[in-house]
This record gives C-alpha cells, structure tokens and sequence, in this order.
C-alpha cells in the first residue's frame, strides 16, 4: 500500500511517498503564505517523481504547523510523533532527535518501538531557529547555506549573549561596526545557538548517539558546536528536512492497517 506523509512547516512543505514503508518520492517547496497550494504543489510533485497518481495513494497523514489546513481528506499527527518514527525507521538503535526548524526547536526521547518518553520545546522566541539564523545572515550578508562552513574558519570565540533575537541581531550589527571578523560572529552566533539546544536536551537528559533534523542539520558549523557541547556522536541523515513527513507516512500505514 501507498502511503504519504505531509509535514507543513512555517517555512518549508515536505511530502514523502512510501510503498510498504519504503520511501519512493520525497519533496521539500517553500510553504509561502498559501498553506493550502504549498501542499497541493508538494504532493503534485512527489507524485509525479514517483511516476503515479493520487488516486493510488491508500492513506494520508500530515503534520506540522499547518497541519490543520491541508486539502486533503486525512489524519494528524504531533510533530514530535512524527520525528520519533521517521528517525527509529532510519536509525533502529537510536532513541533522541533534536529537530531544528523554521520557527521552532524541539528534542525528543522515545524508546525502541518509538513511543514518546519525553520532550522538550523552544517555541516562544525565534531564537535558535531559521528565522533567527536568516536575519543574522542578512545582517552579515552572507548566504544562510554559507554561515556553517564560514564559522569553521574561526580563529577566536565571541559570545553572543542576547536570547531574544531582535537584541541579538543588534548585537551582531554593533560588532560589524567595531570590525569585528565575520567568521568569529558567524562561531559566537551558531555557539548560542547550540547552547538552547543543549540545555533543552538537558532538561530531559538526552543522551547517547541522537540524529539532528531540519533544515538547519545541514549547517556544518552548528551541528560541530552542537557535538562538542553534548559530548554526544550526532547523525544528520542525508535528507534531514523530510524526517517528519516520513514519520507521517510510517503513521499513515500503521493507521489504516
């Protein structure tokens, strides 16, 4: 049976076609302000790299933040659900996520068979997430896919100490203006990042080997920082954005069977 998930998140849709749990088609399309026409065009286009119709599709689960405005006729699921199934069907043995998004963090702990222990959410402040990170890539004018590997080739630390984004981007504009080396700012940043995911995973001692998803798991610089501040092995998978929505096609089999 065919199955998909949809995960709409504040910047990013993602849509994940499997056939008896085996991924066949994935897409990731910029959400935009039409959540409704995100979803159509993703799963447009997963169906077409898939080479089948939507009337082949047996079941449907979405999650995400715009969960409740899909189009289609199905199911929900949490987030944190979502990201449990779509990293234990990956990585059998491991049992943490962290989830970096657009708007939001979140860590998870599950068990073997994939129920939630515990979790723990940074959903109050842009701090800490894309948004964040795409202002700050603004104020340094550099590209948000460049910011990891620039901030590698930092020779010094430089702390950024605002928690609140606004203040914080003030901060970094003040220390351009004292020239300060970009690629020092760009360290000083992803360390504060990596600092409010390590005291979320604290808070519900994550530990042991975890997997990083999100967009922001491609970023090089963060997830090295994140490492050495966790003391932990951490595994970005190769398409790290589409983890959710996996998880939500693993839902949606496990639902209508």
């Amino acid at each position: 049976m065919i199955t998909a998930g949809i995960d709409v998140g504040s910047l990013a849709t993602k849509a994940v076609l499997l056939n008896e749990e085996k991924i066949i088609s994935h897409e990731v399309l910029g959400t935009g302000i039409d959540i409704e026409e995100a979803v159509r065009k993703a799963m447009d286009q997963a169906l077409d790299n898939a080479g089948i119709s939507f009337e082949d599709v047996g079941s449907i689960v979405c999650t995400g933040a715009g969960k409740k405005k899909s189009p289609y006729e199905s199911e929900e699921a949490t987030e944190v659900m979502c990201d449990a199934r779509g990293v234990l069907h990956l990585y059998p043995k491991v049992k943490g996520v962290i989830d970096i998004g657009g708007e939001n963090c979140r860590v998870v702990k599950f068990d073997h068979e994939g129920n939630v222990i515990d979790f723990a959410l940074n959903d109050k402040c842009a701090s800490g997430t894309g948004i964040f990170l795409d202002a700050m890539a603004k104020a340094l004018r550099v590209k948000p896919e460049e910011m990891g590997a620039l901030s590698l080739q930092s020779t010094q630390d430089i702390e950024v100490t605002s928690m609140c984004a606004v203040f914080a981007e003030s901060e970094v504009v003040s220390m351009i203006h004292r020239k300060m080396p970009k690629y020092d700012i760009l360290k000083g940043i992803h360390k504060s990042i990596a600092s409010r995911i390590y005291g979320l995973a604290n808070r519900i001692l994550l530990e042991g080997e975890l997997v990083v998803v999100g967009g922001i798991a491609k970023n090089i610089g963060l997830v090295t920082i994140l490492k050495e501040l966790m003391n932990s092995e951490l595994i970005v998978p190769e398409e790290p954005e589409i983890i959710g929505a996996l998880g939500a096609a693993l839902l949606a089999g496990e639902r209508k069977g």
